[in-house]
């Protein structure tokens, strides 16, 4: 390998040096501080995870979008593409009583009450042509609220949204809500089956209303569901247009999704971020294991979503102890990079005072530097 050569980075990975880093762990410090006060309690796992944790049944990301490596008695490892599964399997070895009642062995938290509230900060990695030019190792903040069926739990983790990005000194975003309960219930309704629900979401989620209604032709759908379908990529605004949209259907399931997006409108009056919330049912999601709200949270001067999230009540069934759930991802590299772009300041630690001294004779100055250290104050010795 030439000498050149590694002194660069992979494609997609960077260093995070000089003030950019300070930023970063200050931003990423703020986002824990802001998440234990709503009673989150933090947790690790590991990087590199077994490959199963995030095979396609999990409905994560595509086995060839991971990065895979094997260990000495030819497991397949990766590097983890996604922190929701590995907090789902944390939770199920080491937080839940088993299907029968029984409490787990190992660590056993299992006898704590209430909903288990986990909050982290990791790294995840993305091997993907659709990636190129962005970021395959993104750091992020998290909180997963694991235990509770509720609306309310849905609104809590919004509200942490939305005081997440006030933390980080941004006044101008907007929190899109979807709801997947809808999406499937008129699915289910018109008897599209797998083989062609990932063409189906690409016309959606490209907005294509005119490629959405040829391609339905296909199907032997009544003109009222087929309307429905089509509609689709349009149905997006206020809560106002919620009761709108629920004329369009009789599905029953269809209805109760739309119900619950207003009880939870009306929750977020309470904590007062309403104005931050519009709905979105043409929102779908590449991740399969959300059930229920998913949501994406966007400022201005940055296209990508900034936090991301959803009720997954099924995930952490798939590793043995059912469990409702439903949680928040922080994309920090993009919020910091927003914030930046904004101009917002963030709050400046205590410049690091600067003594100098001759190797001979440095012991003035380094008694100095040491008072100050103890002081909790920073400072350093340059030894000329």
């Amino acid at each position: 390998m030439k000498f050149d050569r590694i002194l660069h980075t992979p494609e997609g990975v960077r260093d995070i040096y000089d003030g950019e880093c300070e930023k970063k762990i200050l931003l990423e410090n703020t986002l824990q501080a802001k998440m234990h006060l709503y009673g989150f309690e933090s947790i690790q796992t590991p990087t590199i995870e077994f490959f199963d944790v995030f095979s396609e049944e999990r409905g994560t990301f595509a086995a060839k979008d991971m990065y895979k490596l094997f260990d000495r008695e030819g497991n397949t490892l990766v590097l983890r593409p996604d922190i929701t599964p590995s907090i789902a399997r944390c939770v199920s070895k080491y937080f839940m009583p088993d299907r029968s009642g029984n409490s787990s062995s190992e660590g056993d938290n299992s006898n704590r009450a209430g909903a288990v509230r986990l909050c982290y900060t990791g790294n995840t990695f993305i091997n993907s042509n659709e990636y190129q030019g962005k970021p395959k190792e993104l750091t992020q903040t998290g909180a997963e609220l694991i235990g509770d069926a509720s609306a309310a739990a849905d609104a809590e983790i919004l509200a942490l949204t939305v005081e997440c990005l006030l933390a980080a000194g941004l006044k101008e975003f907007q929190v899109e809500v979807g709801e997947v309960g809808f999406f499937r219930a008129i699915v289910d309704e018109a008897g599209i089956g797998a083989e062609d629900l990932e063409e189906l979401m690409l016309f959606i989620n490209d907005k294509n209303s005119f490629g959405l209604e040829d391609f339905l032709g296909k199907f032997g759908i009544s003109s009222e569901l087929k309307k429905t379908l089509v509609m689709l990529p349009t149905m997006f605004g206020s809560v106002d247009k919620l009761a709108e949209f629920k004329k369009l259907t009789d599905n029953p399931a269809a209805i109760s999704a739309i119900e619950r997006l207003e009880r939870i409108y009306e929750l977020m009056k309470l904590y007062g971020y309403e104005k931050y919330v519009s709905f979105d049912l043409g929102m779908l999601s590449k991740f399969g294991y959300y059930t229920g709200i998913i949501f994406n949270a966007y400022t201005y001067g940055l296209g990508d979503a900034l936090i991301s999230g959803g009720r997954y009540d099924k995930l952490v069934g798939q590793f043995g102890k059912d469990a409702p759930a439903v949680g928040m991802a922080v994309f920090v590299d993009r919020l910091l990079t927003a914030v930046m772009r904004q101009g917002i300041e963030f709050e400046s630690k205590e410049a690091v005072q600067v003594f100098t001294a001759a190797e001979n004779g440095c012991e003035e100055e380094l008694k100095k530097v040491i008072a100050l250290r103890r002081e909790g104050r920073a400072a350093r010795l340059d030894v000329k």
